[in-house]
C-alpha cells in the first residue's frame, strides 16, 4: 500500500506536558521588606497615590473629555474635499 503522505522532511515533535503532580507549586510572592511596607503606609495616611492600587483620581482625570459623537469637524467653505 502506498502511503499518503511525504515520508521526507523533518518528523513532527509534538509537545507532552508534565503530569498535575510532578509539577511544583509556584512559590509565594516575595514580601515588601519592611521599610517599603510603612512608606506606603505614610503615602496612604497622607491620601496620596500608591503603586498598583486603584486611583479614582487618575482613572477621572485620564477619562477622555469629548465623547464619541459629541463633536463635528467644520465643513470645508470651498467644497474641494480637502
Amino acid at each position: 500500500m502506498t502511503p499518503t503522505y511525504s515520508t521526507t522532511g523533518r518528523p513532527r515533535r509534538v509537545f507532552v506536558p508534565p503530569p498535575a503532580e510532578s509539577v511544583p507549586p509556584a512559590p509565594p510572592p516575595p514580601q515588601d521588606p519592611p521599610i517599603y511596607r510603612d512608606l506606603m503606609r505614610t503615602w496612604a495616611d497622607r491620601g496620596r497615590t500608591l503603586p498598583g492600587r486603584h486611583d479614582p483620581e487618575w482613572i477621572r482625570l485620564a477619562a477622555p473629555t469629548v465623547r464619541p459623537g459629541e463633536f463635528s469637524a467644520p465643513r470645508d467653505p470651498l467644497g474641494d474635499g480637502r
